[in-house]
């Protein structure tokens, strides 16, 4: 068969699809590069918000679109909260649960015989021109890779319906995400990004000596493999194992110097009532731990905005935190009440104008002191990662290149026509910034070319 896959959402859906490419063109399939092209499409939903949940719905209707003959399969948080409407969206021909993922590629291989038979091949490709075909064992063009090492959790923050879609947490062997980094490695990836729903939890639920921990992981991987370079992804501010931030003292040149910390709200009041495990002293704490350790550490967040019954004051002294907390980005929710979840039936909603007005200034201050982050690494060299492709310039000659340093800044660059970037690493001067990205100057274009 050939399938297009594509997904909203977290990084772990990506993971997810790429895990399933894998799957399909081991047992033969072709995963392609366009719906178009496609005889199945498969589709990794969100659902984290109801905003997210309205996307996976449009993005249904526009892939049906797109190619109407296609058979859709709609998996991820959105089918698994709600498979009935999902079914009944144009095109779609499977639902699949979260907890059915993991079997998808099975589930689709009934529909195999039928789709490649001789005549009907024939008839949709009567020019005889061969499909495209995605190059999804070199990361669909992507220079990072990301791996699921867990997924699901056990903490039932309240206004979280991840956690309902999801499940317990899980976690894979310690050898086992060792061995797809390895292969990753070889395949030509300069990145690794380890994904999960808890990535902090990851070990835990493993029984006897199985058990271990999220430190004792990134240990085995960059101890094992050349990953040149190691990121985590999202940290929930709790269970790091003791001396976690040692780490990047031992491997400064490989782990990037990037976290991400979920903070949601910064008063004890909201976290509280979120049901978070840290509060706004422990979170303090956990921050100045982490700069101490991790030179040049870049810090971004997710925060929720208009939580039921957050007060003006309350608004004022979490915006407060917030800027002491320096962080260099956050993704901003103004709070969307999800079925399943504490926090839809609480009581004192804020109204959509109060959340739409605290967002705004919420944003602005991120912008604010994004920006101050930015400004301090200007006139310093940092290791950028390339990706893509140089995209031609009218005002001058060379090409224009967009890669992320290790602490996760994007840069830009112009280099001379014929020097190629995608997928290496070089030192680069950050010399002026412009919005949100920086400007720079590649140190190393010999070794580049």
């Amino acid at each position: 068969m050939r399938v297009y896959l594509d997904q909203l959402g977290c990084r772990l859906n990506f993971s997810e699809n790429y895990t399933l490419a894998q799957r399909l063109q081991a047992a033969g399939h072709t995963v392609v590069d366009r719906p178009e092209a496609a005889q199945v499409i498969v589709l990794n939903t969100c659902a984290v918000t109801s905003e997210a949940a309205r996307k996976s719905r449009q993005s249904v209707r526009h892939l049906h679109k797109r190619n109407p003959q296609a058979r859709i399969a709609v998996t991820g948080c959105y089918a698994t909260l709600q498979p009935e409407e999902a079914g009944t969206l144009p095109g779609v021909a499977l639902v699949a649960s979260n907890q059915e993922k993991e079997l998808l590629h099975t589930l689709l291989e009934p529909w195999s015989a039928e789709l490649d038979d001789p005549e009907q091949l024939a008839r949709l490709q009567p020019d005889g021109v061969p499909f495209p075909q995605a190059p999804v064992l070199e990361g669909w063009g992507r220079t990072r890779a990301f791996v699921k090492v867990q997924d699901g959790c056990n903490n039932r923050c309240t206004f979280c319906i991840v956690t309902v879609a999801r499940g317990a947490s899980r976690s894979r062997s310690v050898q086992e995400v060792v061995a797809e980094v390895q292969g990753l490695v070889a395949m030509g990836h300069r990145e690794v990004v380890l994904t999960g729903v808890h990535l902090g939890s990851y070990g835990r639920d493993l029984e006897g000596e199985a058990r271990t921990d999220l430190k004792t992981l990134t240990q085995a991987i960059l101890q094992e493999t050349d990953v040149p370079r190691l990121r985590l992804s999202s940290l929930e501010p709790w269970e790091l194992a003791e001396g976690f931030f040692d780490l990047w003292q031992e491997w400064p040149q490989r782990l990037c110097p990037h976290l991400h910390l979920p903070l949601q709200a910064g008063t004890d009041r909201q976290l509280r009532a979120m049901a978070r495990r840290c509060t706004v002293a422990s979170y303090r704490q956990l921050v100045a731990e982490a700069r101490a350790a991790i030179p040049d550490l870049i810090l971004t967040t997710d925060l929720i905005v208009g939580f039921p019954g957050e007060t003006e004051a309350d608004f004022q002294e979490g915006l407060a935190f917030v800027e002491e907390m320096r962080f260099a980005h956050a993704h901003i929710f103004p709070f969307s009440p999800r079925a399943g979840t504490a926090a839809a039936r609480f009581p004192d909603q804020v109204p959509k104008s109060v959340k739409k007005e605290r967002s705004r200034r919420l944003h602005e201050v991120v912008e604010r002191t994004g920006r101050q982050e930015r400004t301090r690494f200007l006139g310093t060299a940092r290791p950028v990662l390339w990706e893509g492709e140089g995209q031609p310039i009218t005002d001058g000659p060379g090409r224009l290149w967009s890669g992320f340093t290790d602490n996760y800044l994007r840069v830009m660059a112009v280099v001379p026509e014929g020097v190629e970037l995608h997928n290496r690493i070089t030192l680069t001067q950050l010399d002026e910034l412009h919005g949100d990205t920086l400007l720079g100057r590649v140190l190393e274009v010999e070794r580049a070319a």
